[in-house]
């Protein structure tokens, strides 16, 4: 059954050198004018390595957010919606430090919520975005 707001080819958004370990699922999906991440991490696309160090993973993680809004035709403007996961709040700095560079006018940036959460694999922190497009 085909409906035509969700296109049969084009819709999954991928970050070339960036993996998902064994999971099959893309980094994102564009419906229409929407974009809506899977977990962003701070992998090192040259290699798909994780560092081991909170402000090189927020380094790499925003870089691969605007890799791929820009894959998805988008870019930082378009996000409305960021959701944060920290291994410990310790973190938050590392995460403020590249969110300020991404978002740097405190009256034009996209709602966050941020949460301290157990994440797997050596991760200390991931986001997952909502971007909308215009037409």
């Amino acid at each position: 059954m085909s409906d035509s707001l969700t296109p049969r080819t084009g819709r999954s958004i991928e970050v070339e050198g960036i993996t998902h370990g064994h999971a099959p699922i893309p980094m994102a999906a564009r419906v229409g004018n929407m974009i809506y991440s899977s977990g962003i991490m701070g992998k090192n696309p040259a290699n798909d390595t994780l560092p081991s160090d909170a402000p090189s993973q927020s380094k790499f993680m925003f870089a691969n957010l605007r890799t791929l809004l820009a894959n998805g035709g988008a870019g930082l403007k378009h996000v409305v919606h960021v959701k944060a996961y920290i291994k410990d709040n310790t973190y938050r700095d590392a995460l403020n430090d590249e969110w300020l560079k991404c978002f740097p006018d405190p009256h034009d940036r996209p709602a966050r919520h941020t949460m301290v959460s157990d994440l797997p694999g050596g991760m200390l922190m991931q986001i997952e975005i909502v971007a909308v497009l215009s037409d």
